[in-house]
């Protein structure tokens, strides 16, 4: 079976709780990604994505050069370890309808990032990843 640490992308780029929300955009933008984890130290807090900053900041009417990432960014976000078996996280984020979820290690230091794209091109499974990315997309 394969592991989420076999196939994961390493070396995630992460911002603070107190960087702020403009910040995290120019990271984006500079990376070509639609999410930050958001990191105190190593330790994983949270998650931003650019539809948080929209959301919960811009339609709010942040000062995005001075609104904080802690302000916008999901706390509660879904994660893995990084020796879970991908047929179980796949599963995990068909059940939550989750495009990437963050790696962790048991400490809960952040290793990592698993996005629908790994687990596409990464592994030989198309099968796996088509059921996944459908049941990803339904709506609910």
């Amino acid at each position: 079976m394969t592991q989420v640490s076999e196939i994961m992308t390493r070396g995630v780029r992460t911002l603070a709780p107190g960087e702020t929300v403009m910040k995290a955009a120019q990271a984006m933008k500079e990376l070509d990604v639609g999410v930050i984890p958001v990191c105190d130290g190593q330790k994983l807090v949270g998650m931003v994505t650019d539809r948080d900053i929209v959301l919960r900041g811009v339609a709010n009417g942040c000062v995005v050069d001075q609104a904080r990432l802690a302000d916008v960014m999901t706390s509660d976000t879904h994660w893995c370890f990084e020796d879970q078996t991908l047929e179980e996280v796949s599963q995990t984020m068909r059940d939550s309808q989750i495009r990437r979820l963050p790696v962790v290690d048991h400490d809960r230091h952040l290793v990592g990032i698993l996005s629908l794209g790994d687990i596409a091109t990464r592994t030989r499974t198309e099968a796996e990843t088509g059921e996944t990315l459908e049941e990803i997309s339904k709506r609910r």
